[in-house]
């Protein structure tokens, strides 16, 4: 069990707190959930949109916590209390500082965007570890720490800044040397990474997206290239500091952040005008084939992945592994061919149908017009689309996506998408007209039903041979939230419930969503 001293965890504490006096005795683990809480605990009191952590601090102290951080005036309590001005701020310097500054120990590649964040961190992983590294990773997916694959939640964002810690001091005891962290709008914007000692950031791209929380693309955006304002502030580290910003040269983010960047940058991008560029694209079913320009070098590359946005996230992977970090071209390249593929993300799915099935995690408008486009390059037959859009989120995105299906699928089915607190047919309502001003006419080109598993099966039962079924927007995650309990749900689970079904063969059983309680009749009206 890991012990610290309290007055160890804030000797480099960059922030105010009172008392500036604290007891010496030890802390064995940091908690933000009372119910988690162990014995020796230090407890992080924090307010979030659905709970205060100040109303949980004596549950925390009756489980055990022998001190307690918080913002508010608490009065007398049982163990220290050591107040700050922002306690999610303070937590990941708290948590940074208990396991010893793990980022320092580690080169760090941090990736953002909007889109394909996940896809690069793989593609940076693989070829870090066919070039020899002893390479680690922290995505929306999942923890790679040597042999270990830890599940990082059940949707989609940063873990929380004692996870992202305690991940990083995990690697450094298994000998990794270099790790890359997937980092979202929100883990900035909640300083859930701040404390992880950056030595090179990559942008996939920057587009309409969590304006419910930022406010503004300005202000997301903002959010976005804290990343890179982190480089300047990286301390020496035994291995060197890259301090590198890799940016797309073709993305409307690009005039910001080639002002903003203070550090060395490198553009990657299909145009004339950047560092590491792409052309003679080639696609097929299973891949894609291209060339790319690096370093005054040509290199073939194969990768078993596809749209073209998926080549601008290999020339980023290769932008800071071999502009970044000096590896050879070649082996760069083998990395990439190694990838298997990404959970949830173009996952075909194949249980003999005569036309292709196909999971994927677009769920933004820009995701789902280039996943879409994609789709349309894979085949001469039609496009059906089925997809939602999430409650208590970004409602502008509804119409938007709901616009772009329409105009370039052929069928789309609208569904649920974790409707949370809202109503579910309100959201599809919104999503409806959005398809209407594009020309959609219901009931002919799009379909409102309300249930995800008989969206599938009725996108299905639409097909033709030849044609490319769509299910986006849950990709890999592996539940869906109705009011605020979460269901457990897997699309590519509830595909091939769907193709079983449909071919009349033996498959998984469709998982169960409260929306299958709604009698046929009653989502049928939508049709």
């Amino acid at each position: 069990m890991r012990s610290v001293k309290l007055t160890s965890v804030f000797k480099d504490f960059p922030f105010s707190y009172t008392p500036i006096s604290l007891p010496k005795f030890s802390i064995t683990g940091i908690s933000i959930d009372s119910r988690v809480v162990e014995p020796g605990h230090l407890f992080v009191a924090m307010q979030g949109g659905a709970a205060d952590g100040h109303d949980y601090i004596s549950k925390a102290i009756n489980r055990g916590a022998v001190a307690v951080v918080g913002q508010k005036d608490m009065g007398e309590l049982t163990v220290p209390y050591i107040r700050v001005d922002n306690p999610r701020q303070s937590l990941t310097y708290l948590a940074a500082a208990f396991y010893d500054w793990p980022g320092r120990k580690l080169t760090v590649i941090g990736v953002t965007g909007t889109d394909g964040k996940t896809t690069t961190c793989n593609l940076i992983y693989h070829i870090l570890v066919a070039a020899g590294f002893k390479a680690g990773m922290i995505s929306t997916v999942n923890a790679v720490i040597g042999d270990e694959v830890l599940d990082t939640g059940f949707h989609v964002t940063t873990p929380d800044a004692h996870d992202v810690q305690r991940y990083l001091a995990g690697m450094v005891e298994a000998g990794l040397t270099h790790v890359v962290l997937e980092t979202t709008s929100h883990g900035w914007a909640q300083h859930r990474v701040d404390a992880c000692e950056f030595d090179i950031g990559v942008v996939t791209n920057i587009t309409h997206e969590h304006l419910d929380e930022h406010g503004s693309y300005e202000k997301y955006r903002a959010s976005k290239a804290r990343l890179f304002r982190s480089l300047e502030c990286t301390l020496p580290k035994p291995r060197g500091n890259p301090r590198l910003a890799v940016v797309n040269r073709d993305d409307q983010s690009y005039e910001f952040l080639n002002d903003f960047v203070k550090v060395d940058k490198v553009a990657y991008g299909l145009g004339e005008n950047v560092d590491v560029r792409a052309f003679d694209v080639i696609y097929s079913p299973q891949g894609m084939r291209f060339t790319t320009e690096i370093n005054k070098l040509r290199v073939s590359i194969k990768v078993k992945l596809l749209g073209e946005y998926n080549v601008y996230n290999c020339l980023a992977a290769l932008s800071v592994t071999v502009a970044g970090l000096g590896i050879d071209p070649e082996i760069a390249a083998q990395g990439i061919s190694n990838l298997p593929g990404i959970p949830g993300r173009m996952e075909m799915i194949d249980m003999g149908q005569d036309f292709t099935a196909i999971v994927d995690f677009a769920h933004t408008p820009n995701a789902l017009k280039v996943t879409l486009e994609t789709a349309r390059k894979m085949t001469k037959g039609r496009v059906i689309a089925v997809f939602g859009s999430a409650g208590l989120r970004d409602k502008e995105k509804r119409r938007m996506m709901a616009e772009i299906s329409a105009e370039l699928a052929d069928i789309t089915v609208l569904t649920a998408e974790d409707p949370r607190t809202e109503s579910l047919d309100g959201i599809l309502g919104e999503m409806g007209a959005g398809a209407g001003r594009r020309g959609g006419s219901e009931g002919e080109t799009f379909w409102r039903v309300p249930d995800r598993g008989e969206a599938i099966k009725f996108a299905l039962k639409l097909a033709f041979p030849g044609d490319v079924v769509l299910s986006c927007g849950k990709g890999h995650e592996q539940s869906m939230c109705f009011g605020t309990v979460e269901h457990l749900w897997d699309d590519r689970t509830a595909m091939r419930a769907a193709l079983a079904e449909y071919l009349d063969v033996d498959g998984p059983e469709m998982p169960y969503l409260p929306t299958q309680d709604t009698p046929e009749d009653e989502w049928l009206k939508w049709k």
